[in-house]
């Protein structure tokens, strides 16, 4: 699936290829498909659009749909072209201009959203120091664990993330927000 999202007016409107159009609870295809996306890589969002809209689970497409929508909205806003919004299974994220920037209360859960990650700690601290530049080396003597120790957590981490090297994790890292400041250990 590789969609560009924008908002026109108060609608969130979907580019599909040649297609353009309002995306509404009746798009029930791309809606799971979002749905998924967002409930399985970005919970602490999915979690809290659940609970904002909460009064309209009774009306489940309709509930899934506003979900949706809302998290779209907080994360494309722009029609650029230079990218797709959603390329395959993954999300690049853009800077929405709000008029709630720094008064909403789901700033920085919804918008921009910190990616849900398999990692353990300890897989997490040394993928930090990775990310950062260092060395096998460098990252056992910061962590006092054996290179040995060092290389096995990066091969769980590369399995879990689907990456096969240093360049494609540093690269999944930044597209998914992995070290932003409020997730360090």
């Amino acid at each position: 699936m590789e969609l560009e999202f924008y908002i026109y007016g108060a609608e969130l409107r979907v580019k599909d290829g040649a297609e353009d159009y309002a995306l509404t609870e009746r798009h029930t295809d791309i809606i799971q498909r979002l749905l998924a996306l967002i409930s399985e890589r970005y919970t602490e969002a999915y979690d809290a659009l659940c609970k904002e809209y909460a009064r309209s689970r009774g009306n489940a497409p309709y509930y899934q749909f506003l979900i949706v929508r809302r998290f779209c909205k907080c994360n494309f806003g722009n029609l650029d072209g230079t990218h797709l919004d959603l390329g395959g299974d993954r999300f690049a994220f853009e800077r929405v201009e709000c008029p709630l920037r720094g008064e909403c209360r789901l700033e920085g859960i919804v918008c921009n959203p910190r990616f849900n990650t398999t990692l353990s700690a300890q897989e997490r601290r040394v993928m930090r120091l990775l990310y950062d530049g260092q060395s096998r080396e460098e990252i056992g003597d910061n962590l006092y664990i054996s290179p040995i120790t060092v290389k096995n957590h990066i091969a769980s981490a590369y399995a879990k993330l689907g990456v096969h090297d240093r360049a494609s994790f540093v690269r999944y890292a930044e597209r998914h927000g992995l070290f932003k400041e409020r997730d360090y250990d």
